[in-house]
């Protein structure tokens, strides 16, 4: 049975937090040190990387990380929706500075790696408390705010919401989302927020395969986006198990990658705005895709044990497939202890985004029609 639009927005959600969930143990550590420290490749959730003394192991501490909690990609996506919700309209980046902002300094929520309520401001990274320093203290233009921030992944990883709003239309989702993330990035971070919203928007298309998502995405990427997500398909696309795919993707995407080999020391030229080069993050997200043909453990797991960035790698992952297939998709197992171990609802913003998704078709389709009317006026005489 096709998924129905519901079932493939509660779908993505539910496969980012639960493929962020899944990730967040291991970020940051190579295929080697996860294969070492669990015995073997992960397979479902797992405990802190320290165990007990995650609250002051470096450089973990003071977040627990593990047993199910969600991590920022999470918590971004879920304050997207809020806008959204206030919003009830396609998003810009003065939405980033008239409600995203606010919600991260004066909204608490419960944060599960702090096991505490805070605000989100006290658990985001440095690059997307950039957004507040820069709309809240420093009054920047929105849509030049994201010039000068590092770059990374951090306005990709929550732009699964933008490709649901637009679903079936990546064009669309693509634009939303580029001009939406120049409040938080620029250069190739904020071209893989575009391409990877397009690739959610591409998987709800009925019919959908891996493949189209990836090609789509490939239509609308630019400059090094494009040529690296080209370079891993290519190697994805030979292979059926994520096992031996590992390095292969990972010497596919190194060219294009700034980071460098050791992910928690970055080169020097890291992180800088280019034209040739990409984020890891997206292309690894759909080479494993292709890897796993679409299932939702072989995919995720994939990404996960892929290591490096794994949180975000399996959140775009699995905010992919779960819109490919629904909420059957997900592991309901997983999908249960997440929720449970993070305190978390993570059906009520599936829930309020379907809501807002229909209102705002709505509101497009009427300004279609009112558009057509007005060009058939304007050229009435040509008949």
């Amino acid at each position: 049975m096709t998924p129905t639009l519901d079932d493939r927005i509660t779908g993505s959600l539910l496969g980012a937090a639960v493929g962020d969930a899944l990730g967040g143990p291991v970020e940051g550590y190579t295929p080697e040190q996860i294969l070492e420290r669990h015995g073997g490749r992960v397979t479902g959730i797992v405990g802190p990387w320290n165990g007990g003394d995650w609250r002051t192991a470096r450089p973990i501490a003071p977040y627990h990380k593990g047993d199910g909690h969600v991590t920022d990609d999470t918590l971004m996506t879920h304050a997207l929706i809020r806008v959204y919700e206030k919003v009830r309209g396609h998003l810009d980046a003065y939405a980033v500075a008239d409600h995203l902002v606010p919600e991260l300094m004066g909204s608490p929520v419960w944060i599960p790696e702090l096991e505490a309520e805070a605000l989100p401001l006290q658990r985001i990274f440095l690059a997307e408390k950039w957004i507040v320093t820069r709309l809240h203290y420093g009054h920047v233009d929105p849509r030049e705010a994201g010039s000068g921030n590092v770059v990374n992944c951090g306005a990709a990883m929550y732009m699964a919401p933008v490709g649901l709003v637009n679903a079936a239309h990546p064009a669309a989702a693509y634009a939303e989302a580029i001009d939406l993330t120049g409040a938080h990035q620029s250069s190739y971070g904020r071209e893989a927020a575009g391409v990877f919203a397009a690739a959610v928007a591409a998987a709800c298309t009925p019919g959908a395969t891996p493949t189209s998502v990836v090609e789509e995405a490939l239509s609308l990427a630019k400059d090094g986006t494009r040529a690296a997500i080209g370079a891993v398909a290519e190697v994805a696309s030979t292979h059926t198990d994520f096992e031996s795919a590992l390095d292969p993707l990972r010497r596919a995407v190194a060219p294009f990658d700034t980071v460098g080999p050791d992910y928690r020391t970055p080169s020097l030229g890291a992180r800088r705005p280019s034209r040739l080069h990409a984020i890891e993050e997206l292309p690894i997200a759909l080479g494993m895709l292709l890897v796993g043909e679409g299932d939702f453990r072989r995919t995720v797991l994939g990404a996960v044990n892929y290591g490096r960035d794994c949180d975000s790698i399996a959140t775009m992952a699995g905010a992919i497939v779960g819109a490919l297939h629904g909420e059957a998709a997900v592991p309901a197992e997983w999908a249960k202890q997440v929720a449970e171990a993070s305190r978390l609802d993570l059906h009520a913003p599936a829930r309020a985004l379907a809501r807002v998704t229909r209102e705002i078709f709505a509101g497009d389709a009427q300004a279609r029609r009112s558009h057509e009317s007005a060009f058939a006026a304007l050229t009435s005489a040509d008949r």
